[in-house]
């Protein structure tokens, strides 16, 4: 064997056994030392957004740099479109998707979940042009725009199958939140369907051009934060940081800061078997 391959296998073999250490580091915990990598797709208000400042802000960010401090950590945000998260963490580019990402059994099969907070959505209307949908069995018949992905675009689907029989209900998705507000204010969609929290921000911006319909909050969900499967050592280290803001009291103000709940154990389950 001359030195030329000889050298070639062995850089070969080299960088085998530096790629397999790599491996084996981020599935004991986080991609970089003492530092949370985290997923989130900042076009969400008022969970996940970029300030007037251009920095990361909204619920998620709160959570996960409070997370972090109690972990001694530091952390990091990558913006990352919704429909694209799950692909991410799965791939290794951060370590915690922190997105309201809601949970479902379809998705329990790609990441593990940490719950964290319950929520629900509502529908919203341009006030031009004086439509009203209480709740969504009145969309029967009608465009509804929606982030890609929306956990509850599966519950409009369903009623296609019932209540909306020859008369389905047009469900289209937009690559972010505003994207599909934009097409509700330009004619492209008769109402918008999204988390009631990221609605009420949106109305208040956007200064009476828009308006929420329905009275309720609808297809209540459980929210976690996701981690690649097996990847234990992280999730316990989140857990520990998580009970640390319990007790201090962090976690409870950031809830009522947001208007939003904690999930019991009973309705993650439940979650999970959906």
């Amino acid at each position: 064997m001359n030195n030329i391959i000889k050298n070639t296998l062995t850089a070969v073999a080299l960088s085998a056994i530096a790629a397999g250490a790599a491996g084996a580091a981020h599935a004991a915990g986080t991609l970089a030392k003492d530092t949370f990598k985290v997923g989130t797709d900042l076009t969400y208000p008022p969970y996940n957004y970029f300030d007037s400042n251009n920095k990361p802000a909204g619920f998620d960010v709160e959570l996960m740099t409070a997370l972090a401090k109690a972990a001694n950590h530091k952390v990091e945000f990558l913006d990352t479109r919704f429909e694209n998260l799950i692909i991410g963490a799965r791939g290794g580019q951060f370590d915690v998707i922190a997105s309201t990402l809601y949970v479902k059994a379809e998705r329990a099969k790609q990441i593990d979940y940490i719950p964290y907070m319950k929520t629900g959505v509502s529908i919203a209307v341009s006030s031009a042009r004086g439509l009203s949908f209480k709740k969504p069995e009145d969309l029967c018949g009608y465009k509804v725009g929606s982030i890609k992905g929306g956990a509850w675009i599966e519950n409009l689907m369903a009623l296609n199958q019932t209540v909306c029989k020859g008369k389905p209900i047009d469900s289209r998705e937009f690559p972010s939140s505003p994207e599909a507000t934009q097409a509700l204010l330009s004619g492209g969609v008769d109402a918008q369907m999204e988390d009631s929290a990221v609605l009420q921000d949106a109305v208040g911006k956007l200064r009476g051009k828009m308006k929420i319909s329905s009275t309720e909050n609808h297809y209540p969900v459980v929210v976690g934060l996701g981690v690649r499967k097996g990847n234990e050592e992280l999730a316990a280290t989140i857990r520990k940081a998580m009970a640390t803001l319990e007790k201090n009291g962090t976690y409870d103000a950031l809830l009522k800061k947001y208007n939003v709940s904690k999930p019991t154990e009973a309705e993650f389950k439940a979650a999970l078997a959906k």
